[in-house]
């Protein structure tokens, strides 16, 4: 799957917090990169792991690519790299990407929904490089998210703003557990479908 939102940038709608509240207690990161064996492809190997400034072009490249096309996020299709990086990389957010054969492949962030009293509720945004799509990094980056969320002490997940246009990407998270829990009428303006609908979905991680 392409794109699968989560939190627009503060100001569009999801009330995104610059701190995360002390109420969760975080365990420490991880530091072991996980390693994830392709099915499809056997012998190629998936790395996981936390994002590094040397990683910034090959995200903003992917991150280009699928908010340009305009049709799963509500990004500014033409959001600067300045914009996107601040976005990806916030002080309150874990980054990650994907790496196969020594190339960047996929990146997603793990955030707290919420702040204060709502931030024991994660919040994620994945994406994937055009080449590598329908090769399972989707997956795979979405499994290690929902483990990564586990670990850091976040008791659920929920998107806010996933496009109803973007069926793979519903899929997927309907195989993986979530739930959608309500619909925003219109909410996003598709480029060539016009106003289409937003799902809110939701996942309980206890």
């Amino acid at each position: 799957s392409s794109a699968m939102e989560i939190c627009p940038r503060p100001g569009m709608g999801c009330n995104g917090s610059s701190h995360v509240s002390n109420q969760v207690k975080r365990k420490p990161r991880p530091s072991v990169a996980t390693i994830m064996r392709q099915p499809r492809d056997r012998g190629v190997v998936l790395e996981i792991r936390s994002a590094t400034n040397e990683d910034r072009d090959a995200i903003w490249n992917i991150f280009h690519a699928i908010v340009a096309a305009g049709d799963t996020y509500a990004f500014d299709p033409k959001m600067s790299r300045d914009e996107a990086l601040a976005y990806w990389f916030r002080a309150d957010t874990h980054t990650y990407v994907a790496e196969r054969d020594g190339c960047v492949v996929g990146t997603y962030i793990l955030r707290a929904n919420q702040p204060g009293l709502g931030s024991h509720v994660a919040n994620a945004a994945f994406m994937v490089a055009s080449d590598a799509q329908g090769s399972g990094v989707g997956r795979r980056m979405a499994e290690h998210c929902l483990g990564e969320a586990r670990h850091l002490g976040f008791r659920a997940m929920q998107f806010n703003f996933v496009v109803s246009t973007n069926t793979p990407a519903i899929h997927l998270w309907e195989q993986l557990g979530f739930k959608v829990v309500g619909t925003l009428p219109g909410a996003f303006r598709h480029p060539k479908r016009g106003y289409v609908d937003v799902y809110v979905m939701f996942h309980s991680l206890i």
